[in-house]
């Protein structure tokens, strides 16, 4: 029976295809408009949000530390004020990895009481513990809202989603929401069962998720292209669509195994090409089981 650990699948993930930096030197940090004073970035890692405006740059996530300088490049093409706030939606690598250069930039760094906590116990390749100056200074427990650049942006904690520190923020004047990896457009999620996520959780973030935003709101997934309401909505049926499959294999008794090589319970989505991102058809069938199970 196949079990990958946590700490693979978030080295893999992070690390795998961006082992040096010769490959980090490829990466080109595209920018895209999405309002009038917001956009987002598309680098290597998870999306980022920037808010720009007299009160200064709101940034959402900075993925990896060596892309920093890159990052800041593109920020300052959009605005030659200073960094003022950085949200993280959780605690991994490619969304927190920039965090004590962006800090080292005068952002002040905010984030779930648990991105904290993980980020502190995160150990370095020395053994180190994370450095002081990458850990968020704000933490939440449930809600904040951040008034900055005429409006206010609703930072909404969801529980045991991707894992159990995620964030979604609702920019409640420019319509856009970011989603962090709660939605992942067109793909399989990663669902970190090791690091608190859960299927269950992470339905409930997309549907709070629409519950929020409109058909003309502009939606930043953690990873993908710009996306929208209806692209959202199809990705919240892929979820209960799988779940209900997979609750009844497990019901009728069957194993994890059984459940894993049975392609017959992802084909549709498969055939859509959502199984060719970072978690293929087999790994979704069984974080689906082993976090249903868990339940059941």
């Amino acid at each position: 029976m196949l079990h990958i650990t946590s700490s693979i699948l978030i080295l893999f993930f992070f690390f795998g295809n961006f082992a040096n930096a010769q490959r980090f030197d490829q990466v080109e940090i595209k920018t895209v408009k999405v309002s009038d004073h917001v956009y987002m970035l598309i680098g290597a890692g998870g999306n980022i949000g920037v808010s720009i405006g007299e009160d200064g740059v709101f940034v959402i996530d900075d993925q990896f530390a060596p892309l920093s300088e890159k990052i800041h490049t593109a920020i300052t093409a959009l605005s030659d004020r200073d960094i003022k706030f950085l949200v993280n939606t959780h605690h991994h690598g490619d969304h927190t990895g920039g965090n004590e250069n962006m800090q080292k930039l005068g952002a002040t760094i905010i984030a779930h009481d648990n991105v904290r906590q993980r980020l502190e116990t995160i150990k370095k390749r020395d053994g180190s513990s994370e450095a002081k100056a990458a850990l968020p200074i704000i933490t939440f427990n449930d809600e904040l809202n951040l008034h900055i650049n005429g409006e206010k942006i609703g930072i909404f904690h969801v529980d045991h989603a991707h894992t159990d520190g995620d964030a979604l923020l609702y920019f409640t004047k420019s319509n856009v929401l970011h989603t962090g990896d709660t939605y992942f457009k067109g793909r399989y999620p990663y669902i970190d069962l090791n690091s608190g996520g859960s299927v269950d959780g992470y339905i409930n973030a997309a549907k709070l998720g629409l519950q929020l935003i409109d058909d003309h709101t502009k939606v930043i997934p953690g990873h993908g292209s710009l996306s929208n309401k209806e692209e959202y909505q199809t990705f919240l049926e892929m979820l209960e669509n799988l779940r209900f499959k997979i609750s009844a294999e497990i019901k009728a008794g069957k194993i994890e195994d059984e459940v894993a090589k049975n392609d017959v319970l992802t084909k549709t989505y498969d055939d859509l090409n959502y199984g060719t991102g970072f978690i293929n058809s087999e790994k979704i069938r069984r974080t689906f089981y082993l976090s249903l199970k868990a339940i059941n």
